[in-house]
């Protein structure tokens, strides 16, 4: 080993590495830098500097990992320099892209992550509706949908549900975009007045407000996910 460095997430540890390495070798195009990343604050200081840098995909990392049997940053990084240098005609050096691949590329991962946490908040509040107000389950095709959130924030119990007439729900449901308000509105008070699993009074106090704190995160996640649609533009 050459040698070691660690350096804050900054512009003054980016810049600090980027010494480090010249001093090793002056030609940056002499330094291939492997990293377990294509995209990042890191790789774009890299590329920007003109290092060539290669991206490792983490699982072969991983392999070599549980082969020697311990698991440190420093070990992580030998392992890294190690699978690059034996690799290196198998990899793919990574080219920087153009201002619109770049952004295309950005917008496609954050709107996977926010994809992911719809995923996440959609599961939860299926666990709770089980939990409580199973029927719920069987109104509406999706949760994740503005129509089934509204009604779960304007019935949040069965028996608030049950208080509700046809008219009043498909009020809701036109409001929120439900495409057959009335003919849903009846399906709706049809299965609401079949036999179902109740829970006790306290169990559905409780989880009825839980399920009102995931509704209330889900809703404006579902707007900022059509705001990543084609044709959107950006609040600024």
């Amino acid at each position: 080993m050459v040698g070691s460095k660690r350096v804050p997430h900054s512009p003054a540890g980016l810049a600090e590495l980027r010494a480090f390495l010249l001093a090793i070798a002056g030609d940056p195009t002499d330094i291939p830098c492997f990293v377990e990343t294509n995209h990042g604050l890191l790789v774009s200081s890299l590329l920007e500097a003109g290092f060539p840098v290669y991206p490792v995909n983490p699982k072969t990392v991983d392999r070599r990992r549980r082969t020697s049997g311990a698991e440190t940053d420093l070990i992580d990084a030998c392992l890294l320099a190690r699978t690059g240098r034996s690799d290196l005609a198998d990899l793919r050096r990574l080219e920087p892209d153009g201002p619109i691949v770049q952004e295309l590329k950005g917008l496609t991962r954050d709107q996977d992550t926010l994809i992911q946490s719809q995923t996440r908040l959609v599961n939860q509040l299926t666990a709770c509706l089980k939990a409580y107000y199973p029927a719920a389950l069987e109104l509406f095709c999706k949760l994740q949908q503005p129509s089934a959130l509204a009604f779960l924030e304007a019935y949040p119990t069965p028996g608030a549900a049950l208080e509700a007439n046809i008219e009043d729900i498909a009020v809701l449901l036109k409001r929120h975009g439900h495409p057959q308000p009335n003919r849903t509105a009846e399906h709706i008070m049809r299965k609401l007045r079949e036999p179902h699993l109740r829970a006790d009074a306290i169990t559905t106090r409780t989880k009825a407000r839980l399920m009102l704190a995931l509704v209330s995160q889900l809703s404006p996640l579902l707007d900022q996910i059509k705001a990543y649609e084609p044709g959107d533009r950006p609040p600024f």
